[in-house]
């Protein structure tokens, strides 16, 4: 097993980040490295802040590989989407171009040029994400008009074409 030390320079960096630091994810880790250099063992800094021994070692692992800079910044954030919001836009509007004509858009078409777009087989979950992150909804033709004549005038007017 291989043992990650750290020195006294690498420790008051790091309790320097620690103090100027804002986000409680990048304390927890920075916190794995001062107690590394106090001398305590990962299956001891695990419990303390409630990681897994092996999760500890790859945080130390990590750390000597990537130094304190990279190990610190905080690499979490939200918006995973394969593709920006303009270029959603600009496949639902090349679609909607063919919908304003009175044709019907299916979500096949839409996945269609979204893998297109992107190179690869989209999910479909990830087409509705993009229906409803662009505010589309679905629009199906009425089935009777609504100034339509009730049955029963309906009814009697078939009786009086066919006598």
């Amino acid at each position: 097993m291989k043992t990650y030390h750290i020195s006294e320079a690498e420790y008051e960096a790091a309790k320097a980040l620690a103090k100027k630091n804002q986000n409680k994810r990048v304390d927890k880790r920075l916190q794995v490295i001062l107690l590394r250099y106090e001398g305590l063992k990962d299956r001891e800094i695990g419990e303390k802040l409630g990681y897994h021994r092996k999760r500890v070692s790859q945080l130390c692992a990590e750390y000597a590989e990537k130094g304190l800079e990279e190990y610190a910044r905080h690499k979490y954030g939200g918006n995973h989407r394969a593709l920006t919001d303009e270029e959603e836009r600009e496949i639902l509007n090349n679609v909607s171009e063919k919908a304003e004509k009175g044709e019907i858009v299916t979500v096949r078409e839409i996945k269609d040029a979204l893998d297109e777009k992107r190179g690869k087989d989209t999910g479909r979950v990830y087409v509705y994400n993009v229906l409803h992150r662009q505010q589309w909804r679905k629009v199906m033709p009425r089935s009777r008009h609504p100034k339509a004549a009730d049955e029963a005038t309906v009814e009697a007017s078939k009786k009086l074409t066919s006598a």
